[in-house]
């Protein structure tokens, strides 16, 4: 280029683009750390609810045998709150 202002306009364009860039592929890679960790904490927990819950059911079945023998009217009532999936809440 013939003219020394604009070479050098371009020039400081172009090393902040290369800057700007250099600090977005930054982000970018600190925020997919994050979510992956993120990521491996929810399966964790999602892994101890599901845990929690096939306890739960064992334990109901368990209940249910054991209703079977005993025929407790009070036990029978529970049994059924707790197989009656519960209402979504409106607004």
């Amino acid at each position: 280029m013939k003219n020394d202002t604009t070479t050098t306009l371009l020039n400081f364009v172009l090393a902040a683009l290369v800057i700007l860039s250099v600090l977005f592929a930054y982000f970018s890679i600190m925020r997919t750390r994050d979510l992956r960790q993120m990521q491996t904490v929810l399966q964790v927990e999602m892994q101890r609810v599901q845990l929690g819950s096939q306890k739960a059911q064992a334990l109901l079945m368990d209940v249910v045998e054991y209703n079977k023998t005993a025929k407790s009217q009070e036990l029978a009532q529970i049994i059924q709150a707790a197989q009656t999936p519960a209402q979504p809440v409106t607004k």
